[in-house]
Parts: C-alpha cells; structure tokens; sequence
C-alpha cells in the first residue's frame, strides 16, 4: 500500500519541527526526495532476510597485497 506523498508544505512543517527550516524554494524538493527514501524503506521492509545472520556473526578482516590475512 503506496502512502501519500508528502506534499511540500507537510515537508516544510516537518523539517521545521525537526529544528532544520527550509527556505522557501526548497519545500518542494525536499518532499520529492522524503518521498523516493520512504518508497525504497518501503521495498527494503518488504524483503525476506530470515536466513540471513546477524551482522554480529562476521568478522571484518582485509587481505595483504598476497591475498593473506
């Protein structure tokens, strides 16, 4: 189900309460891009990660010019 898309105003107020006012020339702008991260959330949210493991279970390590750790 696709949400209403934030109409500048909306973004306006929003930023506002977040203590980050816009100038006026970029409420727009900044609901069109509100809107496209909210529409990837809503794709990412929709992916089945269960046999997925935690990122907790990896260890990060990196390779010499040899290919040794």
């Amino acid at each position: 189900m696709k949400s209403a898309d934030l109409t500048p105003h909306e973004a306006a107020r929003w930023a506002s309460r977040a203590g980050l006012p816009l100038p006026d020339d970029r409420h727009a702008d900044v609901a069109v891009t509100a809107d496209y991260i909210r529409a990837v959330v809503a794709t990412l949210r929709e992916l089945d990660f269960q046999d997925t493991p935690p990122a907790a279970v990896y260890r990060a390590v990196s390779e010499d010019r040899h290919g040794t750790v």
